[in-house]
């Protein structure tokens, strides 16, 4: 297993977070990768960097970058005012799907929850990613609620 080295995504770290997100079955019915990258994701990810909440992180070997999730961070008062850790838009370079690279991500992304004092992480999944249910049982998530969204 290659050890992946983690982040804060750059600016010029957006075109290859778009190709990644745009590169699967769902991304490629709802993103658009062409270069220069749209001004939507440029405006989205300055509203990232400047937020202390939210990070935007890249996974890199040898410079190149394979990996990306968004982690948020959350207050609430709900479960004596906890903070939650939230894990969202991940994605692995087709080929380095199936390496270790994901559960690496989780990890480091878990490790950031803990250093922030989030006392739950939690993630949404498309109920079309069976592979994904399963990678995310393994790493000890537990599908305990239903989620839903309405697109405006």
């Amino acid at each position: 297993m290659t050890q992946l080295n983690f982040r804060h995504a750059q600016p010029a770290d957006l075109p290859a977070i778009v190709a990644l997100l745009a590169n699967d079955i769902l991304g490629q019915q709802r993103e658009d990768a062409s270069s220069p990258p749209h001004q939507s994701y440029v405006d989205a990810f300055e509203a990232i960097l400047a937020d202390p909440n939210q990070l935007q992180v890249v996974a890199t070997v040898n410079d190149e970058v394979i990996g990306t999730l968004q982690l948020t961070f959350i207050p609430g008062l709900a479960r004596l005012g906890a903070w939650r850790g939230q894990i969202e838009a991940v994605r692995i370079a087709e080929a380095h799907r199936g390496s270790g690279a994901g559960r690496q991500m989780f990890e480091w992304a878990i490790a950031q929850c803990r250093a922030r004092c989030c006392n739950l992480v939690q993630l949404t999944t498309d109920k079309d990613r069976p592979d994904a249910h399963r990678f995310y049982e393994r790493l000890g998530f537990v599908g305990s609620h239903v989620g839903y969204k309405l697109i405006l």
